[in-house]
């Protein structure tokens, strides 16, 4: 028998229990106990097989209520375009000189965007940026002449999702200090994005499981029954 931590003995829940939604939400904050602000956090087990390209779970949704955290934003652009990305808040912003920088191992950037003429550039950083899920891409919108508006998404609440091998999207949706509604209306916005991309391979039962936990804390069960087209 495994023994409990210190902090798994505070926890108060039924592993096997299913939760409406607001009473996992409601029980992920009153478990958020450690000293920083914990997130929140949603994982949905899917129906799919991500190995198969036409099985691929993948897209960006605005989070109404924000994320709670601060995004850094680097932008791939010239002359105007860079100004207009400056302007609009980017925290980097450049062409070969940021390129280069990448190269050195200088990632300053959570979010990356690039104006189309700029994916020769970004295309030879494919091996760094790739591997972190930073590389732009114009199906989530990040590669776009429109930089300011893509640069104040990506700063106001705007998070990217995709499904990892074992078929689960994770998907921070707030922190522990965020009001219960808040929460609530950011697991629907998120939820209601991926029920929305449904892919044309997925067969029988898409949404399968879903939890929710803080960073640190347990992992509570949802009814998927909730899930409205599940």
């Amino acid at each position: 028998m495994t023994k409990l931590t210190k902090k798994q003995k505070t926890w108060t829940i039924d592993a096997e229990k299913l939760h409406s939604v607001d009473e996992a939400i409601g029980l992920a904050k009153t478990n958020a106990t450690s000293k920083f602000d914990e997130t929140i956090e949603v994982a949905l087990n899917l129906g799919v097989d991500p190995r198969h390209a036409d099985q691929m779970v993948r897209g960006v949704v605005t989070l109404p209520a924000g994320t709670g955290k601060t995004v850094r934003v680097g932008v791939f652009a010239r002359g105007p375009k860079a100004d207009e990305a400056r302007a609009a808040g980017a925290d980097v912003v450049g062409a070969e000189d940021l390129m280069e920088e990448i190269q050195g191992g200088k990632i300053e950037f959570d979010r990356c965007i690039a104006t189309p003429d700029m994916m020769g550039i970004v295309g030879r950083l494919g091996k760094v940026l790739g591997p972190k899920g930073l590389m732009p891409n114009p199906k989530l919108g990040t590669v776009t002449m429109n930089v300011a508006d893509a640069v104040k998404a990506a700063k106001g609440g705007q998070v990217e999702y995709r499904v990892e091998k074992a078929g689960i999207i994770h998907s921070g949706i707030g922190k522990a200090s965020f009001a219960q509604e808040d929460l609530r209306r950011n697991f629907d916005a998120l939820v209601e994005a991926v029920v929305r991309a449904k892919p044309s391979g997925a067969k029988g039962k898409y949404v399968k499981k879903v939890a929710v936990s803080s960073s640190m804390g347990p992992g509570i069960k949802v009814d998927v029954a909730e899930i409205a087209g599940a």
